[in-house]
């Protein structure tokens, strides 16, 4: 009976002290924690909401844009996730269905670029600065662009190794500090040579417009250039009819045609 009263008591003891101290619980909204919402840099990142946040960007499926030429109307229609691409010019059409690149002719007339560098050329530049937020992309802070007294802060864009035809292409992103917006672009070519370049070309983003809530280039300029820096206009490039969708294009309308030339 003595050993089973003390037992009791003892579990008394312990009961009531667990009720004097209750547990401990923290008020999460008066604590100050650090979240990382972005796998961006900070300033990269400050330019994807300038021009409307990558949130808004990843909900659309296909962009289709317009170009003005020499011969006519260039239509450019691209998957933004798989990125199939349909370029419809007045002489000739270019495509591309995840695995080939192929073009027919609408008459005798040669086509005198080079079709597997172009299908995808006029997209990249007109989806900046989005088409930054690619995989496999690396970020760094670089020297910034002075032009015409104008300070712009730079960030580099270098690509992992096997990403895309031309991994060793540069780029250089430079920003209006004021809002950070997009405002120029450095660029090498490597498609032809399969080396590392050091001569940059220059694209001024002239005039944005707004589409669906995102702030999509309206006009852009290239830039002659020495001493990789800009000198003078070269020539504008617009683009018109501009459209964005949360819904994807039928495949088909990528996919190579009977008469069309795989572009080897």
């Amino acid at each position: 009976m003595i050993k089973n009263s003390l037992f009791i008591s003892l579990l008394l003891v312990f009961s009531v002290s667990c009720k004097e101290k209750p547990a401990e619980t923290i008020d999460y909204s008066k604590e100050n924690l650090e979240v990382t919402t972005s796998i961006y840099p900070e300033d990269i990142t400050k330019v994807f909401e300038a021009h409307g946040g990558l949130d808004t960007w990843n909900t659309m499926k296909s962009l289709e844009f317009s170009m003005p030429t020499d011969g006519g109307l260039e239509i450019t229609t691209t998957d933004l996730k798989d990125r199939y691409s349909l370029i419809e010019m007045p002489k000739h059409t270019i495509g591309y269905d995840g695995n080939q690149v192929w073009m027919t002719n609408k008459d005798t007339t040669s086509y005198k670029g080079n079709p597997k560098f172009y299908y995808n050329l006029m997209f990249y530049f007109y989806a900046m600065p989005f088409i930054l937020a690619d995989d496999g992309i690396n970020y760094e802070k670089t020297e910034s662009l002075v032009f015409e007294g104008k300070t712009y802060p730079g960030i580099k864009i270098s690509y992992e190794s096997g990403i895309g035809e031309s991994p060793d292409d540069e780029y250089i992103l430079y920003y209006n500090s004021a809002t950070n917006q997009m405002a120029w672009l450095a660029y090498t070519v490597t498609y032809f040579t399969k080396e590392k370049v050091k001569e940059f070309h220059f694209i001024k983003y002239s005039e944005w417009q707004d589409v669906d809530g995102l702030l999509l280039p309206k006009t852009i300029t290239w830039y002659n250039y020495e001493n990789n820096q800009p000198t003078t206009k070269r020539n504008d490039v617009n683009f018109q009819n501009i459209s964005l969708s949360t819904d994807r294009m039928d495949f088909r309308m990528f996919q190579m045609p009977d008469d069309a030339q795989q572009i080897q």
